[in-house]
């Protein structure tokens, strides 16, 4: 049999994408990047809606294996903006010429595993079909968009957009009725910008989420300098921490402290602002006495912020334990609601019942809108593998086998699908971690797996059975102890028939699971049965 037209064929050309290809090359082996996007990017292509920015400081969300590629770029701001991440996109892509290995504005369609011929079978939008023997999935796990689906929605007059694919020639919104729905982080980052363009803005609520200040600025080049001059260190130390992020350590037990210096500590955290103000008390993930007081505080921070005691009453976060679903960051949101322009609609009480041809229609109100906004979030962790059409030789999908919650072996790998790597898929820390480091050291581990594998003479790595169980069960028990396990949200499967709850990343940190890695790659690789 004729070998495969590559070795490896990668998914996607995001931050892990062109990882991957760059990673991969420079062991040796072909590489083909499929993207159905124009460009670069991934994500910071498509989430091109106004204010969307990192909610991770910049100089820890980028590359950081490269000491030149990190000195060279200078980031403007603290939280960079889509902008320039995809900028530095395009910089890495030029920089270690992974372009040329990536066919773009092409979709995966289909892709099959064949047995005999130890190979994936690839099949894209153009029709035809390319074969290698591993395939790389790094489509990312907040990739594939909910769709709106509200009713009358193609009778609507006006534009409306969703936040996840927003258009690349810009939505003109100055001087508009705008509406927007879905208040989770894209919908708070694009809800801030948008109330400074629009002559009125609806904002269409669900559930109140926290946000929490960025106190974005410009960036302190004196701080990445410093960082540059021991990028190994830096290394090291993001390996090592919970969230393969540096952010100000944890200060002790909420139980430890008196009020005043719980106080005086969630000052400080909110001084610093972003996501630090999850990681204050050792125990605010697991008891919920010690997360009341870190919820109470952004509590009433909001209402501080907030001018009208019935606005503040409706947008202040009281529906689940702060943490429990994504923090959002932001840059003067709650600001927005004192604005004259500005119109909360708490469709809990007042829900859509349908789109207009002139725009929304509650249950007690009609909104006249020229654009409408969509901020509804993604399918998590299946919805991109699934819409590719990824099927192993028995023709099953990957998630046909999770009907009651993910089973992988270490989040990169799941049994019946051999030669299939899913970047910080379930089972790994996934998007509880700095997402640009979590790819590297995913990618990493690949590589490292793959070449172990050939200098063996196999061509087929695969998880055993035992391993994925005693894994998942793992997962399970470090997640045991955890609030957020007990809140619906993406991270969290239910099964219906009993009501047992299944957290989909790793729960356990990444410094946890680095370690673990490291432990099943020096004992060579143990859980993956190589042929």
């Amino acid at each position: 049999m004729s070998p495969p037209d590559r070795d490896v064929i990668v998914i996607g050309a995001g931050m892990g994408g062109v990882y991957a290809a760059h990673r991969l090359m420079g062991q040796g082996l072909s590489v083909l990047g499929i993207e159905s996007a124009p460009e670069v990017g991934g994500v910071w292509y498509h989430n091109a809606y106004p204010g969307a920015r990192v909610d991770l400081e910049s100089h820890y969300y980028c590359y950081l294996f490269d000491d030149d590629l990190y000195r060279e770029w200078k980031w403007s701001e603290r939280y960079a903006a889509q902008p320039e991440l995809l900028r530095y996109l395009k910089h890495f892509a030029d920089r270690f010429d992974v372009r040329r290995h990536f066919r773009f504005g092409t979709s995966v369609v289909g892709a099959r595993w064949d047995e005999d011929g130890r190979r994936w079978a690839v099949q894209t939008d153009a029709g035809d079909v390319v074969t290698a023997r591993f395939l790389v999935s790094t489509t990312g796990q907040l990739s594939k968009s909910r769709d709106p689906g509200f009713p009358g929605l193609d009778t609507f007059r006006g534009r409306w957009v969703q936040t996840s694919h927003w258009p690349q020639d810009g939505v003109d919104l100055k001087g508009k009725k705008v509406g927007i729905v879905g208040t989770g982080s894209s919908g708070v980052q694009a809800a801030t910008a948008i109330a400074a363009q629009a002559e009125r803005l609806v904002v269409f609520q669900r559930t109140p989420n926290y946000s929490v200040p960025a106190h974005n600025g410009p960036a302190d080049h004196e701080l990445q300098a410093e960082l540059a001059g021991d990028l190994a260190t830096v290394r090291a130390k993001v390996a090592a921490a919970p969230a393969g992020n540096l952010t100000p350590a944890y200060a002790g037990r909420a139980a430890d402290f008196s009020a005043k210096q719980r106080r005086d500590l969630l000052d400080e955290r909110w001084a610093f602002g972003g996501q630090p103000l999850l990681a204050l008390f050792t125990d605010q993930g697991t008891n919920l006495e010690a997360n009341r007081i870190v919820g109470d505080y952004v509590r009433a921070k909001v209402r501080e912020v907030v001018k009208d005691p019935e606005v503040a009453d409706r947008v202040v976060p009281d529906a689940y334990p702060i943490g429990t679903r994504r923090l959002c960051v932001d840059t003067g949101y709650y600001e927005i609601f004192n604005q004259d322009n500005v119109t909360l609609v708490d469709v809990r009480s007042d829900p859509i019942r349908r789109i207009t041809p002139g725009g929304i229609e509650t249950k007690d109100a009609s909104h006249d809108l020229d654009v409408i906004v969509f901020a509804l979030g993604f399918e998590a962790f299946t919805g991109a593998l699934d819409q590719a059409g990824v099927r192993n030789a028995a023709g099953e999908l990957v998630s046909d086998g999770w009907q009651r919650g993910p089973e992988t072996y270490l989040g990169l790998m799941t049994a019946g699908f051999p030669n299939l790597f899913l970047i910080t898929g379930p089972g790994s820390p996934s998007v509880l971690a700095n997402m640009n480091v979590h790819n590297v050291q995913h990618l990493d581990f690949v590589g490292d797996l793959i070449e172990h594998a050939r200098e063996r003479g196999a061509d087929r790595i695969e998880p055993t059975r035992r391993a994925q169980s005693e894994w998942t069960a793992h997962a399970a028990e470090v997640a045991g102890p955890l609030i957020r396990r007990q809140v619906d949200n993406y991270m969290v499967h239910v099964n219906k028939d009993d009501g047992s709850r299944v957290f989909l990343p790793y729960g356990g940190g990444f410094h946890q699971y680095v370690r673990r890695c490291a432990e099943v790659a020096t004992t060579g690789f143990r859980g993956f049965d190589m042929r």
